[in-house]
């Protein structure tokens, strides 16, 4: 028989242990950008103002617009106060709303066929969604001016935003024609007699920065829809004064103003009418210039990101539709699983296990808890020995469980190898066929041996995962962490067992046969989560690992954010090693292949793809509350919310626990929920990275408390020579690696 090989001291510290910065600075760069992309899709989208421009708007006070721009002509200097008029029996058509991929077109084609021209003021939004048509409209010798970006009422934007309306949609203009144009209308505007003071004040700031507002003298009242007739109607002169006529080609339906202007452009031409843009109308210079280079790029740059941002909403909104599925799907099978295990753990396992338990507590540094753990080994209410392995502690671990003199208790001292290593120590030494494996900050219930080895009575079982429980609930992170092991973890197992597929008999509170142990060469060191990388190796082993929810034990959770982060990542960390050196199951077939196709992409999908995705929800989620619907969002939230309180309440009845703590549940979604995902990021990019990270202690607060009035049983002597017995048909393992 080979001896047990120990680690050597400071094996672990020769391990790269890189901290790493880069994923953070990438993740905040990602969703900085994805929160711009939102926020810039958000703007253009859905602070577009939809009123027609002719829709009824209470006009304020008109006491600081000038008298000779309220009698003036309809183009109009603002930063001079100065007006332009039309030329007598001419007519400029002038479009608004565009361009629309559906009735610009239209509309460009009966301006062609009767050889006239006109001026399209364009929202920046429909530009930059349909460059090709802003190309043609400059193509075929059409003025285009601006009409915001997004539609706004400038006299009621901030002086800030009237800028950003504008700059924008030159921007975009420029990017899609080449050219750039000083001409203005804005919206909600008609004559200059309906000017009050807002909408003057931002024609004067207009006018600072190189505009033209184009105000209309002649409304074709086509964004009523009145029919074809009327539209026509509408737009003829009373006499040979020229006008500046206001059309539509987009904001609806245009059918018929495409129909009017059929009609009408005949008739004006018959009458004597000359039809022209707005400069040629007023006798001003032409408008349009050639972009500068540095603004087709921009505005180019901004076509782009608007487009890349509306995939990126609809990919997001894919996203966000498929993990909403997904979450309810796995609380249905959550629930559905947790039903039928409590109707199926009503049947026996078989006849009562009534053989003795070794107890194998690996400690390091667990002075403040190694006592309370001890004595509540020893109150079990079945035979056990408990063999503590000191794992080079410096606190005097060792110290003080020999000090106390407990029947059937045995320390060993070994030099700091790891946990794996003490493990390994212990099974070597334990003298019994069943194990039992128990951190040494871990306090059972009287029973918890008893209850835990029942399954063994079945053949085919190789380990058993105990029910774990938060012994310091004390605080917001007590509580959230006491919800988490009993809604998440305890709920999960139940479906694991019931799918055999189970990944992880947690190093709190599991059991084991030896045989099984023996079978997969004992306690790896590979990765930080060795119960994790053990329970999955006897899986792919053939031996199926059940959940025994009776087996109750009470451990000490992390009281600081940073304790939380701290272990958190070793789990995280740990179980993506775990899950990518057993990978193999994937494609294998019985027991290995249920761990495979099921407890692995269930680990996969929920554990790292989903927390992956949860900045994209959560930056999502900021956006619908400021472009969409609030309550809509809020509603979403809360029916989430409600599911998960559910849950929730069912899982604590299950567990016999008050539900007092789920109060806490709402706020554990602003604060843990996000460390949790960031932990994930983490582990994920450390994992990519190829960096390792030690076995790290949890700090100690001493929460666990001896068991009073409780009267050890006699314990099992131990063994004059431990040795670690053979399998049937394996040789000497080496439990070390």
């Amino acid at each position: 028989m080979s001896k047990n090989r120990r680690l050597p001291r400071g094996r672990h510290s020769t391990v790269r242990n890189v901290p790493l910065r880069t994923h953070w600075l990438l993740l905040t760069t990602l969703v900085l950008t994805l929160s711009a992309a939102l926020l810039l899709q958000g703007y253009a989208t859905h602070m577009f103002d939809t009123t027609a421009d002719g829709a009824h708007r209470d006009p304020g006070t008109a006491d600081a617009v000038p008298e000779q721009i309220r009698t003036g002509g309809p183009v109009i200097e603002g930063s001079v106060g100065r007006t332009a008029a039309v030329k007598p029996r001419t007519i400029a058509l002038t479009f608004d709303d565009g361009p629309d991929p559906r009735w610009t077109p239209q509309i460009l084609d009966v301006l062609r066929r009767n050889g006239v021209r006109a001026t399209f003021f364009t929202v920046g939004a429909q530009v930059a969604a349909h460059p090709e048509l802003a190309r043609r409209i400059v193509e075929d010798g059409h003025q285009i001016g601006v009409h915001t970006f997004t539609h706004t009422d400038l006299g009621a934007a901030s002086p800030w935003r009237r800028s950003l309306e504008l700059r924008e949609s030159q921007l975009v203009i420029a990017g899609a024609t080449g050219v750039t144009t000083p001409l203005l209308r804005p919206p909600y505007s008609s004559t200059g007699e309906a000017l009050d003071d807002s909408a003057w004040d931002s024609v004067v700031q207009a006018g600072t920065e190189g505009y033209l507002t184009v105000l209309s003298t002649q409304d074709s009242q086509d964004w009523r829809r009145p029919g074809v007739e009327q539209i026509v109607a509408n737009s003829l002169p009373a006499d040979s004064e020229g006008q500046i006529l206001l059309l539509h080609d987009a904001g609806g339906d245009r059918s018929q103003t495409v129909a009017a202007l059929e009609r009408l452009v005949p008739r004006l031409k018959a009458s004597g009418f000359q039809l022209t843009t707005v400069t040629e109308a007023t006798g001003l210079p032409a408008a349009t210039h050639e972009a500068a280079t540095v603004d087709a790029w921009q505005g180019t740059s901004l076509i782009y990101a608007l487009r890349a941002s509306d995939r990126v909403l609809s990919a997001l909104s894919w996203l966000l539709w498929a993990a909403g599925a997904i979450s309810v799907l796995r609380a249905v099978a959550v629930f559905t699983a947790a039903r039928r295990h409590v109707r199926k753990r009503r049947v026996p396992w078989g006849a009562p296990v009534t053989e003795p338990v070794s107890i194998i507590v690996p400690a390091y540094n667990e002075s403040a808890g190694i006592e309370a753990a001890v004595r509540s080994l020893l109150a079990s209410d079945h035979p056990v020995e408990i063999i503590v392995v000191d794992d080079g502690s410096t606190d005097g671990t060792a110290d003080i469980v020999e000090a106390l003199r407990l029947p059937g208790v045995r320390v060993i001292r070994q030099r700091n190898a790891g946990k794996p290593a003490a493990l390994n120590t212990g099974i070597a030494a334990a003298s019994c066929n069943l194990l039992v494996m128990v951190d040494g900050d871990t306090v059972f219930e009287p029973d918890a041996v008893r209850m835990i080895i029942q399954p063994f009575a079945h053949r085919r079982v190789g380990a058993v995962s105990g029910n774990a429980k938060v012994v310091n609930r004390g605080g917001l992170l007590g509580r959230w962490q006491h919800i988490e092991y009993v809604v998440g973890f305890n709920l999960d197992r139940r479906l694991f067992d019931l799918a055999e597929c189970m990944p992880t008999v947690p190093g709190a509170v599991g059991a084991f046969r030896r045989e099984a142990l023996l079978r997969v060469g004992g306690v790896s060191d590979t990765t930080l989560a060795e119960d994790t990388d053990l329970t999955m190796a006897l899986c792919r082993d053939g031996w199926r690992v059940v959940y025994e929810e009776r087996a109750k034990a009470w451990t000490e959770a992390p009281a600081t954010l940073g304790a939380l982060w701290k272990q958190r990542y070793r789990w995280c960390y740990g179980t993506l090693q775990a899950m990518w050196k057993h990978r193999g199951a994937l494609t294998q077939r019985g027991q290995a292949g249920k761990l495979g196709r099921r407890g692995l992409l269930y680990l996969l999908m929920f554990q790292v793809l989903l927390p992956l995705l949860a900045p994209v929800v959560d930056v999502t989620a900021v956006f619908g509350l400021i472009f969409l619907d609030p309550l809509r969002i809020l509603g979403l939230w809360s029916a989430f919310l409600l599911l998960q309180l559910l849950m929730g309440l069912y899982a604590f009845r299950l567990d016999e626990e008050h539900p007092g703590p789920l109060w806490s549940l709402p706020l554990q979604q602003f604060v843990y929920r996000q460390l949790m995902y960031l932990v994930v990021i983490q582990s994920v990019f450390t994992a990519i990275a190829g960096s390792r990270l030690r076995w790290q202690r949890m700090e100690r607060y001493g929460s666990l408390q001896v068991p009073v009035g409780l009267q050890p049983p006699v314990g099992l002597q131990p063994p004059a020579a431990p040795a670690a017995p053979r399998g049937p048909d394996h040789q000497d393992a080496d439990w070390s690696r």
